[in-house]
């Protein structure tokens, strides 16, 4: 389809009326509303009227909230304690990377299937390397290095006691009036 001026004209009217470019699209035929908003930016039309737009209704008066509850406040409980806490975590000594017969470290280059991945220092640098010691085949890293990467899933998980406290301490100290 092509731009005829008898069909510019319209498309300028309308779009001076502030119909939309799908509206425009669905009166002009044979073109999508991306092709009406491609020709309106290349003709530079800028401001548009609004469309007119159904006046709305006032707002009804809001009634009062009437409560059920009684007023009085909720008595407070103490949140249940929680399990004895873990013992703090000591810090393991850093981990010597492995050196190489070669008398090197390893690199991305000399890495292979049993050597451990930790990698040591800034990726940006030349002196990045791997750890490179023996692994047990079963993960990436050595034991020093698997111990400080994983996790035991116990301590992972949230218990659902403690989670159960803590939503019973956070309702006690709230009230919804519905």
């Amino acid at each position: 389809m092509a731009w005829t001026d008898e069909r510019v004209e319209q498309l300028k009217k309308l779009w001076a009326e502030g119909l939309s470019a799908s509206q425009i699209a669905k009166q002009l035929g044979g073109v999508t509303r991306n092709a009406v908003i491609g020709k309106v930016h290349r003709l530079g039309l800028s401001g548009r009227a609004t469309p007119s737009r159904p006046t709305r209704r006032a707002a009804k008066p809001s009634r009062p909230r009437t409560t059920t509850a009684s007023t009085a406040p909720a008595a407070r409980t103490a949140p249940r304690p929680s399990s004895p806490s873990a013992p703090p975590v000591q810090a393991e000594a850093p981990v010597e990377p492995a050196v190489l017969p070669s008398g090197d470290y390893a690199t991305v280059l000399t890495l292979r299937d049993s050597m451990c991945k930790w990698p040591i220092g800034d990726p940006a640098s030349s002196n990045f390397r791997f750890c490179g010691r023996k692994t047990s085949g079963e993960n990436a890293y050595c034991e020093a290095h698997a111990n400080m990467a994983y996790q035991p899933s116990q301590k992972r998980r949230r218990r659902t006691s403690d989670a159960a406290a803590a939503l019973d301490a956070i309702a006690a100290t709230r009230r919804y009036n519905f």
